[in-house]
């Protein structure tokens, strides 16, 4: 679901309670935001000149009230991400990451190359890159690290891009900025990263930010793949001022005759010395091409955290979910550490 000045999924951007380098830049108000609301610090580990390495060890135990099922517990996902920086606005970025294989029956342990790309700084405005990358679009973040909640809301793998391979450029004018990119597929990633590799029916994503004033930022996205045969259109926008975190997204969605979908959340966050404390509400409708519901759920999360020094975080979280359409009603209760580095 990254750090960047024009990422959410970023932030995934913006949206941020961690530092860390799941993208690749942090720059202008939405560093100063991020920096504002960061419960763990993630400044990473220099190993030589140029050369750092940095990630997180996230862990957690969850259990659902409904599905009669234990509780489980484990370590979720592990992360290290080297980055160089060259010469001549040259640098670089490798993320590995190691956890549990979804496309595994067994439950078998994966590791694999999530990130791999080359950045061109051309100026203190421009710059470009190409190779393995997370989407700019979404709120929520794919990482852990980039989340005020233990959990993702859930409607992502409808509406956010996910990793991608392919060229990127990104303008920051300070208040303004756009980026866009070119890909082999928006949607289509798979456990143990992207797959596809054929530039037939290439698609592509395209964003503009405004950051008007200290604390408030604002992101529309447009989202286009052939190979999927999907648009979707991504908005969000927060507001940090104190202690609090403001943020509000809306997502839809055309899956052409697949179907159709919207969606949106209301996140509000305060944080004060080592405390905190997200509430969430989210609400997202999927269609068939029949126009029947087949994923719609309501919900809200009510999730406090405790920063144990600069690298732990603690995240308890409580969810309910009322499915309207795709399966029945659950609370979810989990604890999480979160440690970086």
């Amino acid at each position: 679901m990254g750090y960047e000045l024009v990422s959410s999924s970023s932030p995934r951007l913006a949206g941020s309670p961690l530092t860390g380098a799941t993208k690749c830049i942090i720059a202008g108000v939405a560093a100063a935001v991020a920096a504002a609301v960061a419960p763990v610090a993630n400044a990473g580990i220099e190993l030589g000149e140029g050369l750092s390495v940095t990630g997180f060890v996230d862990m957690s135990y969850s259990s659902n009230s409904n599905d009669g099922a234990p509780g489980a517990f484990g370590i979720d996902q592990v992360e290290t991400d080297f980055l160089y920086a060259g010469s001549n606005g040259v640098s670089a970025q490798v993320d590995i990451e190691y956890g549990e294989d979804a496309s595994d029956i067994s439950g078998a342990d994966d590791t694999f190359v999530e990130q791999a790309f080359i950045t061109k700084k051309f100026n203190d405005q421009f710059s470009m890159k190409v190779g393995r990358f997370l989407s700019y679009s979404g709120w929520e973040t794919e990482e852990p690290t980039g989340l005020f909640q233990y959990s993702g809301v859930g409607y992502a793998k409808y509406f956010y891009g996910y990793y991608q391979q392919g060229v990127s450029a990104t303008y920051n004018g300070g208040k303004f900025a756009l980026m866009g990119s070119l890909v082999n597929d928006v949607f289509g990633y798979t456990p143990g990263g992207p797959v596809e590799s054929s530039t037939k029916d290439m698609g592509y994503e395209l964003g503009v930010a405004i950051m008007p004033v200290e604390g408030l930022t604002a992101k529309l996205f447009y989202m286009s793949d052939k190979k999927t045969d999907r648009d979707v259109f991504n908005l969000w926008a927060s507001y940090a001022m104190g202690g609090f975190t403001f943020a509000a997204e809306y997502n839809d969605g055309d899956f052409s005759a697949a179907g159709k979908g919207d969606g949106f959340l209301l996140m509000g966050n305060y944080a004060s010395g080592p405390w905190g404390v997200t509430l969430r509400y989210h609400d997202w409708d999927i269609e068939n091409g029949l126009g029947t519901s087949i994923d719609k759920v309501t919900g809200f999360t009510l999730s406090p955290s405790y920063k144990v020094g600069k690298n732990l975080l603690l995240v308890a979280e409580y969810r309910k979910d009322n499915v309207k359409a795709g399966g029945g009603d659950s609370n979810t209760f989990a604890l999480e550490a979160l440690f970086t580095f």
